[in-house]
């Protein structure tokens, strides 16, 4: 099926053809077209065009008006104050091009492909082995699978990549510290494989890593002998690789089943850490020094930068290798960048990282540059996102002031929509299984949304009430009106959705078919920017606009002819349809019964 052209873009071709038949010089130009409360869109380019070419702007907007094909897409446009053109789109137009969509059998609802699609490799969701994931490893692990969900949507080939921390300094002095306390591990889950061995070993080692870490810091010794257990590490000691190898192991058991609980996919293959660029660095910085990108500064190998000094006035510069030969951050992500360029041949390096690291990834991505690993053919982007805050405003900690574990929160956002679902299920007649598997999806949707909905640069306030409330710009909203259509479909009887082109509107009709058509230039345009929160707001609009329509128009009435009830089932299916698709980029589901 050939996507559908969407109205906005029928109707810029139209003005572009009458601008261009009007204004030689003006070809190309664009109309700048916008929906409006005026008329069905508005297009103000034509102010700009009339300022270069002296001319008036209302005399020019009509000439362009007289030239306005008028094929059935367009009812009527008209020249508005200075000269700014309002356009109202036929009935017809509208119930036929959502028609073409509603068609789509591939179920993309007529949403073309990106342009030039290439390949992504995305960098989110890296939690740290031996430690339990907390509250500020949500928002890279929930943004970074919505954009992987978009980009494959509009046909981009995705690489995932989990750029786990599972190298360094503290597996040195985790290793070391259980060879010396080798009782404080006794007491380990046995059963390997399931969640809650994976919750109980990962709990053991964030207890391990606190008091290594405690003895790190109090006992220069012990220090020193960590750090030669590092060097072990690195040279591949066979016992200290066995010891590192099951901790990886255990962590992964663990993250697995957190994303499960965020109901996202990770695949054991996409996850390549730290250490899986060890047998790269030392010829990333060999490079980097031939080429003299990098020079030698008090012994460390570092990269300098005429833009980037500290508060006493002298340079920051980006340290690839230690002084004493060890290998810091920077020297990873650079390798990383060549493996991702060279071996994966990737057109966009995407990193899904806290906007504090802006300053590092600046560093990392001139310093690739420099060395002729990023071109103008590879684009390497932060997407940068805020903190997690809890209602009082201040970084979300738990009373005691330490950070809150992913899985409580989640678990208690599970809790809280399940109380939700059950409200309203005896009503509905969901059974207790129903019960247990919407309050799950309800849940983790709503913490997705509150956190998808906000823009990524921006701190948002995790506040489960307001997440799990059905009113308001909330996921549970988009779910009740995806059920709630659902559930006038079941009670349609014989009457089937079908498209009527020849009914004439009511306002609350046009408005929802309108912006069901933005649908798919909202997804490409999202994609494009890597901005869910701009699809949220979408889904968001798109679920008000169906609650005016239900105020103003009844679908199952006796008093309705058969083809008016026909198509307005048919206007809310593709809204269905529309919200099922749109809130599965997002990552959420729309359970069919609510």
């Amino acid at each position: 099926m050939a996507s559908v052209t969407s109205l906005s873009d029928s109707v810029q071709q139209h003005l572009a053809s009458a601008l261009s038949a009007t204004l030689p010089e003006a070809a190309g130009a664009d109309p700048l077209l916008r929906r409006s409360d005026r008329a069905d869109f508005q297009a103000n380019g034509i102010l700009a065009l009339a300022k270069k070419a002296k001319a008036n702007p209302r005399e020019l907007a009509a000439q362009v008006v007289g030239r306005v094909a008028t094929d059935g897409v367009i009812k009527d446009v008209e020249v508005s104050g200075p000269g700014f053109l309002n356009i109202t789109i036929a009935d017809r137009a509208i119930v036929e091009n959502l028609a073409a969509r509603y068609a789509d059998e591939t179920g993309r609802l007529g949403v073309p492909a990106a342009a030039n699609p290439g390949t992504t490799v995305i960098d989110y969701a890296q939690p740290n082995v031996a430690k339990e994931m907390h509250v500020g490893h949500l928002r890279s692990a929930v943004i970074g699978d919505s954009v992987v969900q978009l980009l494959e949507f509009t046909g981009e080939t995705v690489v995932r990549r989990h750029h786990i921390g599972d190298w360094g300094t503290q597996f040195g002095m985790l290793i070391q510290y259980l060879d010396e306390h080798p009782h404080e591990l006794d007491h380990k889950a046995s059963a390997e494989d399931t969640a809650a061995s994976g919750e109980e070993a990962m709990s053991n080692l964030d207890r391990l890593y606190k008091a290594a870490r405690v003895l790190f810091d109090s006992d220069e010794e012990f220090k020193t002998r960590a750090r030669r257990r590092v060097v072990d590490l690195q040279a591949g000691d066979p016992h200290t690789l066995a010891t590192w190898q099951k901790f990886v192991d255990e962590s992964k058991i663990y993250f697995f089943s957190v994303f499960e609980k965020l109901d996202m996919e990770v695949r054991d293959a996409d996850i390549v850490g730290e250490s899986g660029y060890n047998d790269m660095l030392a010829e990333t910085c060999r490079l980097l020094e031939e080429s003299g990108v990098a020079v030698r500064s008090e012994g460390a190998l570092c990269v300098f930068f005429d833009d980037i000094k500290g508060p006493d006035g002298n340079p920051v510069p980006l340290i690839v290798q230690k002084s004493d030969g060890g290998y810091g951050y920077a020297a990873t992500d650079l390798s990383a960048i060549r493996d991702r360029v060279f071996n994966l041949k990737a057109n966009t390096l995407l990193y899904v990282v806290d906007a504090r690291q802006a300053l590092h990834f600046r560093m990392v991505f001139e310093t690739a540059r420099r060395a002729g690993w990023l071109d103008e053919d590879v684009t390497a982007v932060q997407l940068a996102f805020g903190t997690v805050l809890g209602k009082d405003g201040k970084p979300f900690k738990t009373r005691a002031g330490e950070t809150v574990k992913l899985q409580d929160l989640l678990d208690e956002a599970v809790e809280r929509a399940t109380a939700v679902v059950r409200d309203k299920a005896e009503k509905v007649g969901l059974t207790e299984q129903e019960i247990t598997e919407n309050g799950r999806y309800v849940g983790i949707g709503a913490v997705k949304y509150a956190d998808l909905s906000t823009s990524a640069v921006r701190d948002y306030k995790f506040d489960l009430d307001q997440m799990v409330s059905l009113n308001g710009d909330t996921s549970v909203y988009l779910q009740y009106a995806y059920a709630r259509i659902q559930s006038i479909l079941r009670k349609a009887g014989e009457a089937r959705p079908a498209a009527h082109p020849e009914l004439e509107l009511a306002p609350a009709e046009r408005a929802l078919g309108l912006h069901l058509d933005q649908f798919a230039e909202t997804v490409l345009e999202v994609a494009a920017s890597y901005e869910p929160h701009k699809l949220a707001a979408y889904l968001y609009q798109l679920a008000s606009h169906l609650t005016t329509f239900y105020d103003q128009c009844q679908v199952l009435s006796a008093d309705n002819p058969a083809e008016v009830v026909e198509n307005r089932l048919f206007l809310v299916d593709l809204t269905a349809r529309t919200l099922h698709q749109g809130m599965a980029l997002l990552g959420i589901r729309t359970p069919e019964r609510l």
